[in-house]
């Protein structure tokens, strides 16, 4: 696996929006659930409500609304603003890796490859 950029957006060094936000906004989107989201993640429900309720602090607008269960069954949307949040990030995110293509294959030709496995 060569260099990649992992682009994290930090607001007030309280919030911080990425990687690990916006696939879990994705997985809820897809799943219609954040106990779902957090289980296709390999997290625990309580970290990925953690994580929802960091994010819908850190907005004027709410990113992901949430109904309770019961006879009518509970979930989890994401909201339009949580949406453009999630099609904001991928934008910024592809324009850094493309702005940036060059210089990641220059740092990762010069690093220093592992050394291969002996076998016995």
């Amino acid at each position: 696996m060569g260099a990649r950029l992992v682009l994290r957006i930090d607001f007030d060094g309280r919030h911080a929006v990425g990687p690990g936000k916006i696939r879990l906004l994705e997985a809820i989107r897809d799943a219609g659930s954040i106990r779902e989201a957090g289980r296709s993640l390999g997290m625990s429900y309580r970290r990925a409500w953690l994580l929802v309720a960091a994010l819908n602090e850190c907005f004027e607008e709410r990113v992901v609304s949430t109904q309770l269960g019961g006879a009518h069954g509970g979930g989890a949307t994401i909201t339009e603003f949580g949406t453009r949040l999630i099609e904001t990030y991928r934008e910024i995110e592809r324009e850094a890796h493309s702005a940036n293509a060059g210089r990641l294959a220059t740092l990762d030709a010069a690093r220093r490859k592992p050394a291969p496995e002996r076998q016995s």
